[in-house]
This record gives C-alpha cells, sequence and structure tokens, in this order.
C-alpha cells in the first residue's frame, strides 16, 4: 500500500530545510514564533495556485512576519526559471521542493516512491505545531477557510486559552559583584574577536560571520583560577535548579566565554537554536549570566513563547534548554557583558566525541 505522513492538529511540525526564493537553505524550524501557512500547491501555473496567490497577497495584514507567514511550496522548476514566484517581504516565501522532501515530510506526497500529490495547506502555529490540514476542494472553499484559520490563531504566548512564559529557569545571585567585575575587567583588557555563527556546511560544522544574524565581540577566559571560581559558582547555584526542575545532572562545561553586546556595534542575535548542528549536538542547556545592568536593550527572548524579554539583573542568570529558539535584541545604549556557557552531561560527551570527526577544525 502506500504510505504517507499522516499530520493532525497537534502534531509537531516537521522539521524540514529546504532551498527557497531568496536563494538560501531555509530552516522551517527558525520561523517559529509567529504562525506558518504552508501551501502546497504543486505548481504556480495550476487554477488552483493562481486564486490561492491572488488571496495571500490581499492579506498582507495577516501575512506580515509577525502574526503569520505564509509559505508557498512547489515542484515545478519552471516557477524558478521564469521567475514566476519571488519572496516579498515580510511575510511571503517560496519553497522549490524539485526532491518532493518538504511535500513527503508534510503527507503530500508518499513517503516512498511514486503517487498522488495532494494539494493541501498545513497551518502552524508560534509553537511550531499543527493547527489545520485542510485538503485542496474544487470550489476552492479551502482558500478562506486556511485564511480564516491562520487570523483566528492566537499570538505567541498564549495557549489553551492561557498566558505563558517561556520554560525557563530565572536566578538571582549567581556570580557576586566581584566576580562580574572582574570578568568585565579582563575582557576590556583582552583582545575581543567577533563572534561567529555555527552552520552545517557539506555535513561539516563550521564556523561563519555572519552580522546580520549576530553581532557579537566575544573573549574566551583562560586564567585558570577564574575558570575554577565560575566553575564553583555555576556547581553551587545552577546545576541544582536544573536538577529539580528537569531532573538532569550537569557535569560538564562547554566554553568558559565573556561576550559583549555593545550598542556601538548595533549588537545583537537573531533567533536560533544552540544544538542544530552535528558539532553542538551534545549541548542541553544554555546559561546566559549577566555581568552589568547599564544598558538598554540586549533582552533574551523566546519567539515560541510571546515577545517578553528577560533580563536578570548583575551576577543573575536565564538558563534554558539549548532546543528553545531564542534571540538577543538589539542593544540601543551601554553594553550589555555576560557570561555564557553551555552545560551537558557524561552521556552527551559521548555524543561530542563521536562528532568530533564532522567538525571543521578552524
Amino acid at each position: 500500500m502506500t504510505a504517507y505522513a499522516l499530520l493532525a492538529p497537534g502534531d509537531p511540525a516537521p522539521r524540514v530545510m529546504q532551498r527557497n526564493s531568496s536563494g538560501e537553505r531555509y530552516n522551517l524550524d527558525l520561523a517559529a514564533g509567529r504562525s506558518l501557512a504552508l501551501c502546497f500547491f504543486h505548481a504556480a501555473t495550476t487554477p488552483h495556485a493562481a486564486a490561492v496567490l491572488a488571496a495571500v497577497k490581499q492579506r498582507r495584514d495577516l501575512f506580515n512576519d509577525l502574526h503569520a507567514a505564509f509559505f508557498g511550496v512547489t515542484t515545478d522548476r519552471e516557477d524558478e526559471a521564469q521567475k514566476r514566484l519571488a519572496s516579498i517581504l515580510p511575510g511571503y516565501r517560496f519553497f522549490w521542493d524539485y526532491d518532493n522532501l518538504v511535500a513527503r515530510a508534510y503527507g503530500v506526497v508518499p513517503l516512498e516512491g511514486e503517487g498522488i500529490y495532494f494539494g493541501k495547506w498545513v497551518i502552524i502555529n508560534p509553537m511550531m505545531r499543527v493547527t489545520a490540514v485542510i485538503p485542496f476542494r474544487k470550489d476552492q472553499g479551502d482558500i478562506a477557510e486556511a485564511l480564516e484559520h491562520v487570523a483566528s490563531i492566537p499570538a505567541a504566548g498564549r495557549i489553551a486559552g492561557m498566558d505563558v512564559q517561556a520554560p525557563v529557569i530565572i536566578l538571582d545571585n549567581v556570580f557576586d559583584p566581584d566576580t562580574c567585575r572582574q570578568l568585565i575587567a579582563g575582557y576590556d583588557a583582552a583582545d575581543r574577536d567577533l563572534s561567529g555563527v555555527m552552520r552545517e556546511i557539506d555535513g561539516r560544522t563550521r564556523l561563519v560571520l555572519d552580522d546580520v544574524q549576530k553581532r557579537r565581540r566575544d573573549y574566551m577566559l583562560t586564567d585558570e583560577t577564574e575558570r575554577k571560581t565560575v566553575t564553583a559558582f555555576i556547581r553551587r547555584r545552577i546545576v541544582p535548579e536544573i536538577e529539580k526542575i528537569h531532573q538532569f545532572t550537569a557535569t560538564r562545561i562547554e566554553r568558559y566565554l565573556v561576550a559583549c553586546y555593545a550598542a556601538e556595534d548595533e549588537a545583537h542575535f537573531r533567533p536560533h537554536r544552540d544544538n542544530t548542528t552535528k558539532g553542538t549536538a551534545h549541548r542541553r542547556f544554555a546559561v546566559s549570566i549577566n555581568l552589568s545592568e547599564d544598558f538598554d536593550g540586549g533582552e533574551v527572548v523566546f519567539p515560541e513563547y510571546g515577545a517578553r524579554g528577560f533580563r536578570p539583573s548583575t551576577g543573575g542568570a536565564v538558563v534554558f534548554s539549548c532546543s528553545l529558539l531564542h534571540a538577543v535584541t538589539q542593544v540601543s545604549r551601554g553594553r550589555r557583558y555576560a557570561f555564557l556557557p553551555f552545560l551537558y552531561d557524561d552521556a552527551a560527551a559521548q555524543v561530542r566525541e563521536q562528532n568530533k570527526q564532522f567538525v571543521d577544525p578552524g
């Protein structure tokens, strides 16, 4: 029998990465934090696709990358070659799904082999959970239904009729004031490198500079006494909280990194997850300890759970799963200094060791 992936409301949206109309491979998972309307129309030249495109372009109020974004999915190479489809930002993008990677994951074509292409809409909420699967209908009534459904989805942070916040741990007094001042002084006295992002390129994890995605300068703490001091604070004041809340015992630290988000650099870090490459798959918890307070902006936000920003006082920490989508808003005044390690355990250390072969030495 021909088998298709089955999706229903409440299911997590399949994670896919495909080349899109902006000319790059796009990770759909990073679009979380707003509703998403995926429309599988096979080719822009079909009558149904023409009706879809006409209807959605009339809803710029809806598809604005704040409430929602539209993703059209085509398998027709001529749509790209003839420039029939193009991104319109904000709000409208298209996947060139010539190998049916996205269509297969979303139950539009069979999991294996050839079969019928079922045109449909899949609507996803800000937490990347499916809220509706709407098949195409001959009377094109699916279009109005899909648009009405997208408009009805609550904004991020409103779930099951309740206002919620991101599942993060907030702590104060993790570092004492002297330690914060000492780490800042060490940063200011050292050479500070531009900070890159980890990308999976040709099967290898590489460090890439991308100042659109991330603009920050870092300093790696090398003094052994200072490293022992911060390790002791983390072991005594953060690890027990993770154990209590998540029943996970962190035994290892990756990187002793002091970072600075400076207003003069227009520093920021756009939405990302910290464990999406082979070289970072071992990371379990991210820790963000503020070392200063005299700045504006620089808040840690979790788009899947709303626009609320988290900004602990000096010495305070935000601790969260590396799987959570998060960002740092642009610093508009002053400098935000922070200590930013990752925590993991012995089992994850084995994953790290196994994946070393996939990490670019540079």
